[in-house]
């Protein structure tokens, strides 16, 4: 009989179908959905053993899931990191990666550039605390450097950045983040592990909301907080978890565990698309700038493709004539959805202003280009060609 195969070796594309499947004693084909909010005991001996730690073993699926744990194990393989927690979305997991590290008297550095929600913590919630925040803008170096001058307790960025698509140079802010004994986190949802490992380039926590492009298809919420070292996971991260719950539901994680298995096709259209789409653009009538990081145009292009293997499945466009035109540029389509929400199989657009950062302070989104003219757009799956079509109709009944 042949050896069992070594995991550790499997390519990305094997690892999305085969990692961490856990059979039970039926063998079943497709992973289990373990519908359970409990378990039981065999012995009175057994419980107390195990609300003891003294052994390790599902104990209530707040903490553990079978099918949670299938699908934590295969993120985490595919990551490259040692552990990972699934959590009921994305600002569950965003949450969870700061409040687990963070004290009053604490200090956290990071880009402006981040989603709405993500800015409010930092802006609103950890100063309530006693957290200090101290923002820059994530492709000065300089303003990295400054900020990272003392000692930071947690470094928080999206590279790329929600929605403008700005880059940040990973391994230069880890560099600095280290020195000084911070600990950097990083949200890497635009570019999925399929195009981009943040690990690689010295990040200490890679965040995602897995309701993007894990499940894929618009259906179930997610999010998943990925790190490395068994005293980060002892020590804070899986006692705050444990004790105030953002837990994934098995369904979700279920839905998503077998969502994994086509990501990797799937995030390869979105931006062979996205890549089609952003050059039509360019050259579209009444768009005055397209914002993708595939493109030579982009200002931090070269740095972009050192850190990803692709321009990736999101772009951002800036509309001739503010939110009017852009409002009206929206309401042409008659392919693309207008819908807030993005990595799902169809085409979405939203004006960012009003939405995603609708309250972010005027002045911040306009030091940030969120201008009242801009549109992001999740490139889906469906014929390049159609959605050109559906873009330049939209240019003609707009502007004629």
């Amino acid at each position: 009989m042949s050896d069992k195969p070594n995991k550790s070796t499997w390519r990305t594309s094997t690892q999305l179908v085969h990692g961490g499947v856990q059979r039970s004693a039926f063998d079943e084909t497709c992973e289990g959905l373990f519908l359970t909010s409990g378990y039981i005991y065999n012995t009175a001996e057994e419980q107390e053993a195990t609300f003891k730690e003294e052994i390790t073993r599902h104990q209530y699926s707040r903490f553990s899931n079978p099918t949670v744990g299938m699908f934590e194990e295969r993120m985490a393989m595919i990551e490259g990191a040692e552990f990972c927690i699934a959590t009921a979305t994305g600002m569950a997991a965003i949450n969870l990666a700061l409040m687990s590290q963070l004290k009053s008297g604490d200090r956290v550095v990071a880009s402006r550039a981040l989603f709405g929600s993500s800015l409010f913590i930092l802006n609103n919630i950890l100063p309530r605390f006693g957290i200090e925040t101290v923002l820059v803008d994530g492709a000065d170096l300089n303003q990295w450097a400054d900020a990272l001058s003392k000692p930071t307790r947690c470094v928080l960025l999206e590279t790329p950045s929600n929605p403008t698509l700005e880059i940040v140079d990973m391994k230069a802010v880890c560099d600095l983040a280290h020195k000084v004994g911070a600990r950097v986190i990083v949200d890497n949802v635009f570019a999925t592990p399929i195009l981009q490992k943040p690990m690689e380039f010295g990040a200490d926590i890679v965040v995602y909301s897995t309701t993007k492009y894990v499940d894929g298809q618009g259906r179930t919420l997610g999010g998943a907080v990925l790190f490395n070292g068994i005293d980060l996971k002892k020590d804070e991260i899986m006692p705050y978890f444990r004790n105030t719950g953002p837990s994934m539901s098995p369904y979700n994680a279920w839905t998503q565990l077998k969502s994994l298995e086509t990501m990797a096709m799937r995030v390869q259209k979105h931006s062979e698309n996205a890549t089609l789409v952003a050059r039509f653009l360019e050259n579209l009538k009444g768009i005055k700038k397209v914002y993708y990081p595939g493109l030579h145009s982009h200002p931090q292009h070269d740095l972009a493709m050192a850190q990803m293997k692709s321009g990736g499945p999101m772009l951002s466009f800036e509309i001739d004539g503010g939110k009017d035109k852009a409002f009206a540029f929206e309401n042409a389509y008659n392919l693309i959805a207008i819908c807030n929400n993005l990595g799902d199989s169809k085409s979405l657009s939203t004006h960012p202003a009003t939405t995603t950062h609708s309250k972010v302070d005027e002045a911040e989104r306009d030091h940030l280009g969120i201008s009242a003219g801009l549109l992001r757009l999740s490139v889906g799956l469906e014929d390049a060609d159609d959605l050109k079509e559906d873009l330049a109709n939209a240019s003609k009944v707009v502007f004629g």
